[in-house]
């Protein structure tokens, strides 16, 4: 099947409005934080600013045209958030030394909750779609 194909089923319409609502959140987390990271840690804010508005447009696809390729791509741009998050309370990185061993922070946590979910919505999508009809 072509990854840009749309096949919804009925068991993956509420998958589908699952994951639209958590990558628009996810989204909408990171908005607070843009104008205090373009000034602290200007690369985090642009970083912030690319990954608000690659959800909302993931977001949009998967909600108006439910293209598979819109799945694939929530995956790592989701994925990647988290990493991202994990390593910046690992590791010191530059102008954000105060991030490290900071697990609880409340945007810092919704975050990493609705990009989980995203990449796990996703994949299920991904997966049902690719398995043989039987």
């Amino acid at each position: 099947m072509s990854a840009t194909a749309s096949t919804t089923t009925n068991q993956d319409t509420p998958v589908r409005w699952l994951l639209v609502t958590a990558i628009t959140a996810a989204a909408a987390a990171h908005v607070p934080v843009i104008a205090p990271h373009l000034d602290e840690a200007p690369y985090m804010g642009v970083l912030f600013i690319l990954l608000t508005a690659a959800c909302l447009a993931i977001g949009a696809t998967i909600a108006l045209a439910d293209a598979t390729w819109g799945y694939l791509a929530a995956m790592p741009v989701c994925g990647a958030a988290v990493i991202g998050y994990v390593a910046t309370r690992l590791f010191a990185f530059p102008q954000l030394a105060d991030d490290v061993g900071n697990w609880f922070e409340p945007l810092g946590v919704l975050s990493v909750v609705t990009e989980t979910a995203v990449v796990v919505l996703a994949a299920i999508v991904v997966r049902r779609r690719s398995s043989p009809t039987r």
